[in-house]
């Protein structure tokens, strides 16, 4: 970055209150727990730097302490009108985190790799960045592929919950489950293709399952169980299979 796009970066902050208020709960942070932050970071919109710059959003911020116990608890709370999701992990815990392929790593992945340092003066984010990349590098098929077999069970079961529901005309309730079906399944698809998204939103909008209804989210469903057997991870098994797996 050179210094003409340092100081538009720093006006930008300056411009966008949630960028103020990560700053504030920076500095709060580092005079209390001083002994014990190892790094702070921004994950999300403003990590990746392309939203709106509205002040209404979410500040999702990452406190990296050097040992487990250390730092404030991990707390949500609204700071002058801006909502601060703090995510509060011991290092070797989230290194730990980074380095496991889980059904929700679609999910989980860009905090890993998105970040924007607030205190960092070890570099550690960068190790916490290179981890996960080495790991995806070493990652067989088949781990992805029996992540998502647990993510298809996760959206099955909602959508036979949503189908009933609406059989019941509990349709608000049904709607929700449809909500948890379509998000399971584009969790399924980002597994199958390692891609990964930036939040729940986005996972359902990029793999077109936004607007899908319950036939449709059914129909994706009994294609990715298909899938999964072609790939020697059927959803269907024995009480044998159920008991050595």
């Amino acid at each position: 970055m050179d210094a003409r796009d340092a100081e538009l970066e720093t006006d930008r902050h300056l411009d966008d209150p949630r960028w103020r208020v990560a700053e504030r709960v920076t500095e709060a942070a580092l005079r209390r727990f001083a002994a014990d932050l190892l790094a702070v970071a921004v994950h999300g919109p403003l990590a990746h730097g392309d939203d709106d710059g509205g002040g209404d959003g979410e500040v999702g911020l990452l406190l990296v302490t050097y040992r487990a116990g250390g730092g404030p608890a991990p707390a949500t709370r609204r700071v002058d009108g801006v909502l601060v999701d703090l995510t509060v992990a011991a290092a070797d815990d989230y290194l730990r985190q980074a380095r496991a392929i889980t059904p929700r790593w679609p999910l989980a992945a860009d905090r890993y790799v998105t970040t924007r340092a607030l205190h960092d003066p070890t570099g550690w984010l960068r190790t916490l960045r290179d981890e996960h990349l080495a790991r995806l590098a070493r990652a067989r098929p088949a781990e992805f592929t029996a992540a998502a077999r647990q993510a298809w069970y996760r959206g099955s079961a909602a959508h036979a919950r949503a189908l009933r529901l609406a059989e019941w005309y509990e349709t608000d309730q049904a709607l929700l489950m449809l909500g948890e079906a379509r998000l399971a399944a584009a969790t399924v698809q980002g597994l199958f293709s390692r891609t990964y998204f930036r939040d729940p939103g986005d996972a359902v909008r990029r793999t077109g399952l936004a607007g899908a209804d319950m036939t449709e989210v059914g129909a994706v469903l009994a294609r990715q169980a298909e899938e999964l057997t072609a790939r020697g991870h059927p959803v269907d098994g024995t009480v044998t299979d159920l008991l050595t797996t």
